[in-house]
Protein backbone atom coordinates (compact mmCIF):
# COMPACT_ATOMS: atom_id res chain seq x y z
CA UNK A 1 0.00 0.00 0.00
CA UNK A 2 1.56 3.31 -1.15
CA UNK A 3 0.71 5.70 1.95
CA UNK A 4 3.33 7.06 1.15
CA UNK A 5 1.61 8.79 -1.61
CA UNK A 6 -1.14 10.38 0.50
CA UNK A 7 -0.48 13.54 2.64
CA UNK A 8 -1.40 12.74 6.04
CA UNK A 9 -0.93 16.31 7.63
CA UNK A 10 -3.59 17.38 4.67
CA UNK A 11 -6.02 14.68 6.15
CA UNK A 12 -5.29 16.09 9.53
CA UNK A 13 -5.87 19.29 8.93
CA UNK A 14 -9.44 17.94 6.69
CA UNK A 15 -10.57 15.79 9.95
CA UNK A 16 -9.89 18.77 12.22
CA UNK A 17 -11.75 21.44 9.60
CA UNK A 18 -14.65 19.15 8.26
CA UNK A 19 -14.70 17.01 11.77
CA UNK A 20 -18.27 15.47 11.68
CA UNK A 21 -18.48 16.16 7.59
CA UNK A 22 -14.88 14.47 6.86
CA UNK A 23 -16.76 11.00 6.19
CA UNK A 24 -18.64 12.45 3.40
CA UNK A 25 -15.88 14.29 2.83
CA UNK A 26 -13.94 11.08 1.84
CA UNK A 27 -17.23 9.45 0.29
CA UNK A 28 -17.62 12.20 -2.21
CA UNK A 29 -13.87 12.03 -2.85
CA UNK A 30 -13.91 8.78 -3.79
CA UNK A 31 -17.15 8.78 -5.74
CA UNK A 32 -15.91 11.85 -7.66
CA UNK A 33 -12.70 9.63 -8.60
CA UNK A 34 -14.51 7.03 -9.95
CA UNK A 35 -16.89 8.97 -12.14
CA UNK A 36 -13.55 10.77 -13.32
CA UNK A 37 -11.72 7.65 -13.96
CA UNK A 38 -14.21 6.61 -16.35
CA UNK A 39 -14.75 9.74 -17.78
CA UNK A 40 -10.72 9.34 -18.90
CA UNK A 41 -11.40 6.30 -20.42
CA UNK A 42 -14.42 7.17 -22.45
CA UNK A 43 -12.26 10.62 -23.44
CA UNK A 44 -11.56 10.56 -26.72
CA UNK A 45 -10.54 14.10 -27.30
CA UNK A 46 -7.14 16.01 -25.84
CA UNK A 47 -9.20 18.84 -24.85
CA UNK A 48 -11.87 16.63 -22.75
CA UNK A 49 -8.71 14.04 -21.33
CA UNK A 50 -7.30 18.04 -20.26
CA UNK A 51 -10.61 19.26 -18.55
CA UNK A 52 -10.90 16.02 -16.60
CA UNK A 53 -6.87 15.38 -15.38
CA UNK A 54 -7.75 19.37 -14.07
CA UNK A 55 -10.45 18.43 -12.22
CA UNK A 56 -8.96 15.38 -11.05
CA UNK A 57 -5.74 17.36 -10.13
CA UNK A 58 -7.66 19.40 -8.11
CA UNK A 59 -9.58 17.11 -6.10
CA UNK A 60 -6.84 14.63 -5.48
CA UNK A 61 -4.54 17.57 -4.76
CA UNK A 62 -7.36 18.82 -2.37
CA UNK A 63 -7.49 15.35 -0.79
CA UNK A 64 -3.68 15.11 -0.13
CA UNK A 65 -3.60 12.35 -3.22
CA UNK A 66 -0.11 13.88 -4.09
CA UNK A 67 1.02 11.50 -6.66
CA UNK A 68 -2.17 11.13 -8.36
CA UNK A 69 -2.23 14.73 -8.42
CA UNK A 70 1.06 14.66 -10.41
CA UNK A 71 0.23 12.23 -12.62
CA UNK A 72 -3.18 14.04 -13.66
CA UNK A 73 -1.24 17.22 -13.97
CA UNK A 74 1.23 15.02 -16.39
CA UNK A 75 -1.79 14.29 -18.18
CA UNK A 76 -3.69 17.94 -18.17
CA UNK A 77 -0.13 19.33 -19.73
CA UNK A 78 0.74 16.62 -21.96
CA UNK A 79 -3.00 15.62 -23.94
CA UNK A 80 -2.24 17.50 -26.95
CA UNK A 81 1.12 16.06 -27.57
CA UNK A 82 1.24 12.72 -26.66
CA UNK A 83 0.89 9.53 -28.49
CA UNK A 84 -2.60 7.78 -27.99
CA UNK A 85 -0.46 4.91 -26.62
CA UNK A 86 1.42 7.14 -24.00
CA UNK A 87 -1.97 8.72 -23.00
CA UNK A 88 -3.49 5.15 -22.18
CA UNK A 89 -0.69 4.40 -20.58
CA UNK A 90 -1.23 7.70 -18.06
CA UNK A 91 -4.81 7.05 -17.96
CA UNK A 92 -3.69 3.56 -16.75
CA UNK A 93 -1.30 5.10 -14.18
CA UNK A 94 -3.86 7.31 -12.81
CA UNK A 95 -5.81 4.02 -12.17
CA UNK A 96 -3.51 2.07 -10.62
CA UNK A 97 -2.29 5.28 -8.50
CA UNK A 98 -6.21 5.75 -7.46
CA UNK A 99 -6.81 2.05 -6.76
CA UNK A 100 -3.30 2.52 -4.66
CA UNK A 101 -4.38 5.10 -2.47
CA UNK A 102 -7.69 4.31 -2.28
CA UNK A 103 -7.83 1.89 0.78
CA UNK A 104 -6.12 5.07 2.66
CA UNK A 105 -9.58 7.00 2.19
CA UNK A 106 -11.82 3.86 2.68
CA UNK A 107 -9.63 3.35 6.27
CA UNK A 108 -10.34 7.35 7.49
CA UNK A 109 -13.81 6.86 6.85
CA UNK A 110 -13.43 4.46 10.10
CA UNK A 111 -15.12 6.02 13.12
CA UNK A 112 -11.74 4.41 14.91
CA UNK A 113 -10.28 6.82 13.24
CA UNK A 114 -11.80 9.78 14.70
CA UNK A 115 -10.60 11.96 17.15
Amino acid sequence: MTESNVDRDVLDTLREVMEDGYPELLETFLADSENRLHELQDSTSAKALSDVAHSFKGSASNMGATRLAELCQDLESHAKDKSPEALAQLVADIHSEFAAVRPVYENEKDPVHTH
